[in-house]
């Protein structure tokens, strides 16, 4: 069981840089044998303190876009509970169909592009507040529906349609679901889905692997997160992929 506690030190520090470590440390916990409703939920608790202290990192070094965090949350909290109530609609399967044409289009960009997200644009205030909304609504449509790697394609949005730099994308992505965590952590313990014997430690691992992982990111920039970025966005693709392929 020991194995679980480097996995998620590296969870926490992939996540803190381009999102995505819940692929990591779900498959984890899972691996090890941990009932699926008790993993989301340990794995939620350790990932909500991991953020938190990630978030407040960028945060401190003025690395937070607040003026467009704040409306991307509120669209994200409408959008997840839109997302949710998806799965009653849309079968799942078509939507991993979707996500295996879509997941490598997002990647295009930062691929094709070698200045992407190392200039920021200006956008209009009425704009900037539009496109913050519809981009919470839609990916926390996507998370409250699906969910894995929401917190990178928040960067690429925050980068390609909010005309942020990556590193300040990266640090309103966490702001954004560490915001959006605090329902799901409150819901967990609620009904009792959190191993805390397991749940401390891995926390505990976790956060260094997100102050770690911050320091990196904020130290190097587009040099760290675009590779970070392509890393998980492979790791997705090969994860729906196993899915759909059981």
């Amino acid at each position: 069981m020991w194995i679980i506690y480097p996995l998620l030190f590296l969870a926490g520090f992939v996540d803190s840089i381009a999102g995505g470590g819940g692929l990591i440390s779900i498959s984890s916990f899972l691996a090890i044998g941990v009932p699926p409703h008790l993993a989301l939920g340990t794995n939620k608790f350790s990932a909500f303190l991991g953020t938190g202290l990630s978030t407040l990192y960028f945060a401190r070094r003025g690395h937070i876009k607040w003026d467009s965090a704040i409306y991307a949350f509120g669209g994200a909290l409408i959008g997840s509970m839109a997302g949710a109530r998806l799965v009653l609609l849309l079968d799942e399967r078509t939507l991993a169909w979707l996500m295996l044409i879509a997941i490598p289009a997002a990647a295009i960009l930062p691929i094709v592009r070698k200045d992407f997200g190392s200039i920021e644009r200006k956008l209009p205030p009425i704009r900037n507040i539009a496109y913050s909304l519809l981009t919470g609504f839609v990916i926390g449509g996507y998370d409250g529906f699906f969910g894995p790697g929401a917190g990178t394609f928040l960067i690429l949005a925050f980068t390609a349609v909010l005309g942020l730099k990556l590193l300040t994308a990266c640090g309103n992505a966490k702001a954004v679901n560490f915001a959006s965590n605090i329902g799901a952590v409150a819901m967990f313990m609620g009904s009792g889905d959190i191993d805390y014997g397991l749940g401390v430690p891995c926390a505990a691992c976790a956060l260094l692997g997100n102050y770690l992982g911050a320091r990196l990111a904020v130290k190097n920039g587009v040099k760290i997160i675009r590779p970070a970025m392509l890393f998980v966005i492979a790791l997705l693709l090969i994860k729906i992929a196993g899915n759909l392929w059981r």
